[in-house]
């Protein structure tokens, strides 16, 4: 898997997290956001850890502890996301041993520079205020069973 897929799949995955949390309203487990994300709380914690350094996430000690969103939506972008994941929007790979690698490199730095301002650009615009927004239409037009399916799938 090159870069730019795992960056794009781990800023989807905590998007999917933070989603969660803010449905949920109160304090997530690290096994309870595993279980939404189909993954492992081991990932959940790697994930939620930067976050944390981040200031958008804090974590709650004790019986009905867990991960609690600590900014508002609206004031978190898809791009304050992605940088505090720490990973560059669009990544390239590069084998500098590789002359087909350095040949592709070339041709593609121009177009991989438009596209990481572009994608820069759009992540700006999007909160996360705009994704649970959007979910919430999405969950108003189900019954209670699909709600419950759609929000545990």
């Amino acid at each position: 898997m090159n870069s730019y897929m795992k960056n794009n799949s781990q800023l989807s995955t905590v998007l999917h997290a933070l989603i969660h949390m803010a449905d949920r309203g109160g304090p997530m487990t690290s096994e309870a956001l595993a279980a939404c994300l189909h993954t492992h709380p081991v990932v959940v914690r790697r994930l939620m850890a930067g976050l944390r350094q981040a200031g958008f996430v804090v974590s709650e000690r004790g019986h009905g502890g867990g991960w609690v969103l600590a900014r508002d939506l609206a004031s978190v972008s898809l791009l304050d996301v992605q940088l505090a994941l720490g990973k560059p929007v669009v990544a390239a790979e590069v084998v500098p041993q590789c002359l087909v690698a350095q040949a592709v490199q070339q041709a593609l730095a121009g177009t991989v520079r438009e596209a990481d301002a572009l994608l820069v650009k759009r992540l700006a615009q999007i909160t996360l205020a705009d994704l649970a927004a959007d979910f919430q239409r999405r969950m108003a037009g189900l019954t209670p069973a699909q709600r419950r399916a759609a929000h545990a799938a």
